[in-house]
């Protein structure tokens, strides 16, 4: 359980909120994946994906993806703590700098 201490550590939460926090992730990815078939067989008939749909599917998914991670953060009282994670998942992949002194 070693892991436990260090995602405590890192994220600078309790135990519990440590699982509530894996149990949000955990079901955001369920809802992700129940989620591509109805969204595939909307757009191909037969199922049958190209290239351009997958790399268009995947650059669509996460602004979807983050905002299901909003609500489940919420539902299970993590809001605050998936609100910073999405802000700085955003700053690292736009690469806005902090001001530093």
């Amino acid at each position: 359980m070693n892991w436990i201490k260090k995602l405590e550590d890192k994220w600078q939460v309790s135990r519990v909120q440590v699982f509530i926090i894996l149990i949000v992730f955990a079901c955001t990815g369920f809802t992700v994946m129940f989620l591509k078939k109805p969204v595939v067989s909307f757009f191909v008939e037969d199922g049958e994906q190209n290239i351009l749909f997958t790399i268009l599917y995947y650059l669509l998914i996460l602004p979807i993806y983050n905002v299901i991670l909003l609500i489940y953060g919420f539902i299970f009282g993590q809001f605050k703590f998936f609100w910073e994670f999405e802000k700085r998942m955003f700053s690292k992949i736009f690469g806005k700098k902090k001001a530093t002194r």
